[in-house]
């Protein structure tokens, strides 16, 4: 997945692009708004998410934002500086699908980016049945059950448990599970604390939790449900 940075803060760019990689998803920077707009004008349809600085050296992103919106229904965030209702509201009235206010943490921005690639995306049917192994997730109902018996689960256990069945055989890293799992809930899960919800699971589903057989430790990697 392809995005387009327009940033003229070279040393914030290049940190984005490198949080970006992390994600793997892929990037094409440009400073300034006449290399963005001939960059858009020779390939816009490479690109599934557009971020652009407010305030560029020729110009402002809302032009950029005018000429996406007018070619393409791709998601559009703004970078800035400038804190105020007047320019959120502006941008918003273009067609933007977000705004984030400079200084910013990465992982507010990563999580921003997916709820809005989420919004998005086509809407597919949804199994509402998912078993995993001997586990059984009634997505319709929010239940799930162990060899027949229902299990209680808290929101975040359960929401980290629904992570796991739509990545059956991946292996996820905790960066990956916090993100998804703050994103959600609306508040900030701290590492610790994803241990503690791993651990929980674990005691409630596994045979023997002490060796796990359904949620696998992926050493220096993550974890990984599935084969």
């Amino acid at each position: 997945m392809k995005f387009l940075l327009v940033e003229d803060d070279k040393t914030i760019a290049s940190g984005l692009e490198y949080s970006l990689q992390q994600e793997r998803y892929s990037t094409v920077i440009c400073h300034d708004v006449a290399s963005a707009k001939q960059v858009l004008a020779e390939d816009i349809d490479q690109f599934a998410l557009c971020l652009f600085d407010l305030q560029l050296p020729d110009g402002s992103g809302y032009e950029l934002c005018k000429m996406v919106k007018e070619r393409r229904d791709i998601p559009v965030i703004f970078l800035t500086v400038i804190d105020d209702e007047v320019n959120v509201v502006m941008g918003l009235d273009m067609g933007a699908d977000d705004y984030i206010t400079k200084p910013f943490r990465v992982r507010e921005l990563l999580s921003r980016i997916k709820s809005v690639l989420r919004r998005y995306q086509k809407p597919s049917q949804v199994n509402s049945i998912m078993d995993i192994d001997d586990i059984r997730i009634n997505t319709l109902e929010g239940k799930v059950f162990k060899k027949g018996a229902e299990i209680a689960l808290t929101a975040l256990e359960y929401r980290l448990l629904l992570i796991f069945g739509n990545h059956i055989g991946q292996v996820l890293s905790r960066n990956q599970l916090l993100e998804q799992i703050w994103d959600v809930a609306g508040d900030f899960v701290n590492d610790n604390t994803l241990t503690v919800y791993i651990k929980r699971l674990r005691e409630k589903l596994e045979d023997d939790p002490g060796h796990p057989r359904l949620i696998k430790t992926v050493r220096g990697l993550g974890y990984k449900v599935g084969d």
